[in-house]
């Protein structure tokens, strides 16, 4: 597939496990199928969200291989990054093999590289791997803030194509949308709370993780922003907030994978160490979720337009 942009919903897909442990790859072409039918632009197996941290490089590769075999009409961005820029080049090289159609490289982790640091370990995958490229800035996760004139020096890369941004600091978002608006360089929200303010600065899109439970409400949301129609996306936006909280009401993607359970999509297993969802936020996460499916069953118009209050 020819594709060198990004733009619009990429849900960062779950990695369904069956009760040994082992993934199951026939929920996973599954739930490729059920979330290209509902409208997403683009798929991103092997993320945090798909608990690449626990994945073995041969079952990250295999993941891989199941969403792109499944995918027939989206682009697949396979999550390849590390702290080992060695490594992250091998897992890009073996993505890319397996099918991918880009990249998504969350920045060097634990080891808190200098700004010099991170230009040295993007440009050593995109002059190798000659694929479209995201660069991905979690602060949170990683200790360490991707810097605006960092990206922007970056962003000259023919193979580095855009920029997730989940560092929930709007200014330097809003930043490197500026300092990049001359290259071919997309900027996508990694916060699905902070979508819309993103996509009002000049964001292109989002890699969401609400867009595995609501893909279609999700949609909803950035197609409207992105046609410049304000009023409908704040109502969008609205609806979805308590979702976009109840997705961190523990350590991503515990909450996540528990809503697709209870939606019937795959087994709500994790890998250690990560743990169930408490039996308190699971009986709040299904009184949420039954509203959505209330207001759907009602009216999906009328319904859609309402602000849901659990969970709030």
């Amino acid at each position: 597939m020819d594709y060198d942009t990004f733009g619009g919903v990429y849900p960062a897909m779950c990695t369904p496990f069956h009760d040994d442990g082992s993934i199951d790859f026939q929920t996973l072409r599954d739930d490729v199928r059920r979330l290209e039918t509902a409208g997403v632009d683009g798929l991103v197996p092997v993320g945090s969200t798909g608990e690449s941290a626990t994945l073995s490089h041969d079952e990250h590769v295999e993941v891989v291989e199941a969403v792109v075999d499944a995918a027939e009409d989206v682009p697949v961005i396979a999550g390849s990054g590390s702290n080992n820029t060695d490594e992250a080049l091998s897992l890009s090289r073996r993505s890319v093999e397996a099918g991918a159609d880009g990249l998504l490289l969350i920045s060097p982790y634990y080891n808190k590289p200098e700004q010099q640091g991170f230009l040295d370990h993007y440009r050593a995958i995109a002059d190798a791997v000659d694929v479209p490229q995201i660069v991905y800035n979690v602060p949170g996760r990683t200790g360490q803030n991707i810097e605006p004139g960092t990206v922007a020096e970056l962003a000259t890369h023919e193979n580095i194509a855009g920029y997730k941004a989940a560092s929930g600091d709007l200014g330097q978002i809003s930043e490197v949308v500026e300092r990049t608006r001359t290259e071919e360089f997309d900027v996508l929200s990694g916060d699905d709370g902070m979508t819309l303010p993103v996509l009002s600065v000049g964001g292109t899109g989002c890699i969401s993780v609400a867009a595995n439970v609501e893909p279609e409400r999700m949609s909803a949301l950035v197609d409207a922003a992105l046609a410049g129609d304000y009023d409908r996306a704040r109502e969008r936006h609205h609806e979805l907030g308590p979702l976009f909280r109840a997705m961190f009401w523990e350590t991503n993607p515990i909450p996540v994978k528990a809503a697709l359970e209870i939606r019937g999509h795959m087994s709500g297993r994790l890998r250690s160490p990560l743990t169930d969802l408490t039996e308190e936020n699971r009986e709040r996460l299904e009184a949420l979720l039954a509203e959505y499916e209330a207001f759907d069953a009602a009216d999906s118009d009328s319904g859609t337009d309402e602000v849901v209050e659990a969970g709030r």
